[in-house]
């Protein structure tokens, strides 16, 4: 099981790059929002061993807790997790004119791009909760910060949660056939809830709905965008 992670990993970059290659409208904001997620993935000795301890390439997670699989998963779902809604419900992007950028709302617009970071630091710090969990209501605080700054995006915060926990369910289970036993074995299940949905922790959900729903709105957040139809121009 020594490359199960890496395999792993490569099949989730595999259909980010199926995706960038196809789509080219929509190359630009992937980029952006997977090399910006990408270096999320060196906060993995937060959850080696506490949440899991998966075998790696050059068995970097057991000696150092870092892993280059990890990094690679980052920069695949920063990127998928971007775009999936958009794909799905055929949605384009458009610049907010500076006169809307003045609303009361987004007076703490760069405060709250960061939500996630101070609610995690907190939690880490002064909790005893496994990071997964620190992580999973990060996210979704963060996910509220964004609604409360721009409401436009509710329909893609809630759904684009639910596509990708689907998109993630699918990817999960697409391992556990050839390697039944491998969540038992690497998952640290007793610090967990120990819900299996079919094989799949339940934390993992969690995590990929409430990433889902942060990360779906976060470019258009960051870039300040909005969604159109396709069939109107993109600027």
């Amino acid at each position: 099981m020594q490359y199960v992670w890496f395999i792993w990993s490569l099949i989730i970059l595999a259909l980010w790059a199926v995706i960038f290659l196809s789509k080219k409208g929509n190359r630009k904001e992937m980029l952006k929002m997977s090399l910006i997620t990408m270096p999320f993935g060196l906060t993995e000795p937060l959850f080696v061993p506490e949440y899991w301890m998966p075998p790696s390439l050059f068995d970097l997670a057991e000696k150092t807790g870092f892993d280059i699989e990890s990094l690679i998963f980052s920069f695949a779902i920063g990127g998928i997790g971007t775009v999936l809604y958009n794909l799905i419900f055929k949605r384009g992007l458009a610049r907010i004119p500076h006169s809307e950028r003045s609303h009361s709302r987004h007076r703490l617009h760069i405060y709250l791009l960061f939500t996630p970071a101070y609610v995690f630091i907190i939690l880490a710090l002064f909790t005893s909760l496994n990071h997964i969990y620190c992580g999973i209501i990060a996210l979704f605080i963060g996910g509220l910060a964004t609604l409360y700054c721009r409401p436009d995006l509710k329909g893609k915060i809630w759904v684009g949660g639910i596509l990708f926990t689907v998109l993630y369910f699918i990817y999960f289970g697409s391992i556990l056939p050839f390697y039944p036993q491998y969540v038992e074995l690497y998952w640290n299940l007793d610090s967990l809830t120990h819900i299996l949905v079919l094989g799949i922790p339940f934390e993992e959900l969690l995590f990929a709905f409430t990433f889902g729903m942060y990360w779906s709105g976060l470019y258009e957040h960051i870039y300040w965008r909005k969604l159109i139809h396709l069939n109107k121009a993109r600027n």
